[in-house]
């Protein structure tokens, strides 16, 4: 939902050709050449002393290995920080040279990069831009006081939290599936979100339900009161490009695949006015924005596949398309996945996965307006709130950061992380009003060995590790865990910031197989599902910690389901 206004250079007046694009009258000339360079710069967001802004460049001639964008402020603006371009600012000149991954520019291609910045008194758009020394068109200089885009929902449609004052959706499907498992009833009528994790799910695929078959359900379910049906919208191009269990049917460059046959229909059906009354949260793209600051190169954790993920840049374009169309809709909020703490905890990931996040809500369209919140612990199993430790704590001289399980990250359980994730996001131009999703559908670490109390303090390790409810080897693993249970119910506005604990990943669904299965769904096989693999970078080299036997990510666990409800916590009456 672009908001963009058309600023006219004093070197030339242009002209709008049949098809609706710019193009440069050649003064005295007998017909148009085309213009060098386009650039769009939109001001996102904007308070008393700062903004954010983001700028794309589009190359209209020979193709570039590397490039720079310059521009001079007319005021006291500064940048103080920004992503996707090395950005240097001597006096009112500013200059944004390419990134590494991102130096390639092709003939008719573009680059996007963003930036924070502080200011006092006006914030006037530059007049003038140049891509390596030639003067570029200016398409854009919009901001929040723009008109709003004709596609954008009326204000107020949204409520601030959806999930205040309703009820939530209950997947009949895994409803069953829970109810036929000894002892499932107990559970059998929490609410769980639906994933649609490939083109033949919004239709329906294998005899089960599709889409407008949950909404019609939900419609039943509602009555006369509100109801939050949960979505989960899983299929970019190349995805999951650290883990194989979870890969999915569309490959690395089918961007436009997942654009037409994948986002669009899925937004014609939440458009569809027969529901309207529901309030429609969708998870959007679990673990592909994060994969692109940790599993690539230099890094250790690096993976070809992510590598191409982000040179070619489709899981940016991918999260903005979808949020730009989703967000079309007056009653759908979207959440961005956003990790885990024991993935994105560490300094070097937090910012960078923040501003990654900034990248991608203001991709293709999309404004930061079409992100309702995020959701952090999606389908992962770190403890909701650690108490017998803390990141202040020292033992035996040394602080808990430099326990082998902490390993200096910044955050001990996905509470802390999520709220100061929250915060940070904020900062970058968010709305202050943003709200946090946790996943506690197998978080809860209960039964007999859950702790009572604090470790021993003859060392920091036997500190942590003696207290610790999380059980895993490593905060790393994240495949059918072994001694996992499930956590806290869901709930709406249990802490500050936390827009509700969910259940979006449904207990007992794998997370993949345990060793290579053939299957129709496009899921490979991954090591760390075997309960035999000793490990990589990526978990610090440890056992992966899965159960074994499992099927393939989707499919139903029972004996996951069972070790589930017997390691509840809050434990299962």
């Amino acid at each position: 939902m672009s908001r963009t206004r058309t600023a006219l250079l004093a070197a030339m007046a242009l002209v709008a050709g049949a098809t609706g694009s710019a193009i440069a009258a050649v003064p005295g000339g007998a017909g148009a050449a085309a213009v060098p360079c386009t650039v769009d710069y939109k001001v996102q967001n904007q308070w008393d002393t700062g903004f954010t802004a983001s700028v794309t460049v589009t190359n209209h001639g020979a193709a570039k290995s590397s490039w720079a964008v310059k521009w001079s402020y007319a005021g006291n603006q500064k940048v103080t920080s920004g992503w996707n371009a090395r950005i240097t600012q001597s006096g009112a000149n500013v200059t944004a040279a390419n990134e590494s991954y991102n130096a390639t520019l092709a003939s008719g291609g573009s680059a996007t990069f963003g930036f924070q910045g502080s200011y006092s008194g006006t914030n006037a758009v530059p007049a003038t831009f140049t891509l390596d020394g030639v003067t570029c068109n200016v398409d854009g200089g919009g901001g929040p006081t723009d008109p709003p885009d004709p596609t954008d929902p009326p204000p107020g449609n949204r409520v601030d939290n959806p999930y205040d004052g309703a009820k939530v959706y209950v997947n009949p499907e895994w409803s069953a599936n829970a109810a036929a498992e000894p002892g499932g009833s107990r559970i059998a009528n929490e609410p769980t979100g639906v994933w649609l994790d490939r083109t033949a799910a919004i239709n329906g695929a294998g005899g089960k339900m599709g889409l407008r078959d949950h909404l019609d359900e939900a419609l039943e379910q509602k009555g006369s009161g509100e109801l939050v049906v949960q979505l989960v919208i899983y299929n970019l191009p190349g995805r999951d490009c650290a883990a194989l269990a979870s890969n999915g049917e569309l490959g690395p460059t089918e961007i436009d695949r997942y654009k037409s046959e994948y986002i669009d229909p899925i937004k014609t059906i939440l458009a569809d006015p027969k529901y309207a009354s529901l309030r429609i949260v969708t998870t959007v793209e679990i673990d592909s924005l994060p994969n692109l600051v940790t599993n690539v190169s230099p890094r250790a954790t690096a993976t070809p596949n992510c590598d191409v993920m982000k040179a070619n840049g489709n899981y940016v374009k991918g999260v903005g398309y979808a949020l730009n169309k989703l967000g079309d809709v007056p009653n759908v909020y979207n959440y961005v996945d956003a990790g885990h703490h024991g993935w994105l905890g560490w300094d070097d990931n937090f910012g960078a996965s923040a501003e990654m996040f900034k990248q991608a809500a203001t991709a293709e369209g999309a404004t930061v307006a079409d992100v309702h919140g995020f959701i952090a612990n999606t389908a992962n199993y770190s403890a909701l709130k650690e108490d017998h430790f803390s990141i202040n704590d020292t033992v035996a001289g040394k602080s808990v950061r430099e326990s082998k399980w902490v390993s200096w990250n910044r955050y001990v359980d996905e509470l802390s992380y999520a709220q100061a994730l929250r915060e940070k996001l904020v900062s970058l131009g968010f709305d202050s009003k943003i709200g946090m999703l946790i996943d506690t559908s197998r978080n809860g670490w209960g039964g007999a060995n859950r702790p009572t109390g604090p470790g021993a303090t003859t060392s920091v390790d036997t500190y942590v590790d003696g207290g610790r409810y999380d059980r895993r080897f490593n905060t790393g693993n994240w495949c059918n865990q072994s001694g996992a249970g499930l956590g806290e119910r869901p709930q709406a506005s249990p802490e500050p910031g936390i827009d509700a604990y969910v259940w979006m990943k449904p207990p007992g669904e794998s997370d993949g197989a345990s060793k290579a299965i053939d299957n129709d769904e496009g899921k490979g096989f991954d090591r760390m599902c075997d309960p035999t693999y000793t490990g990589n970078p990526r978990n610090d080299n440890n056992m992966s910690g899965a159960l074994p036997d499992a099927p393939i990510s989707g499919h139903w666990f029972s004996a996951q389901f069972q070790e589930l409800m017997r390691n509840a916590y809050p434990p299962l009456s």
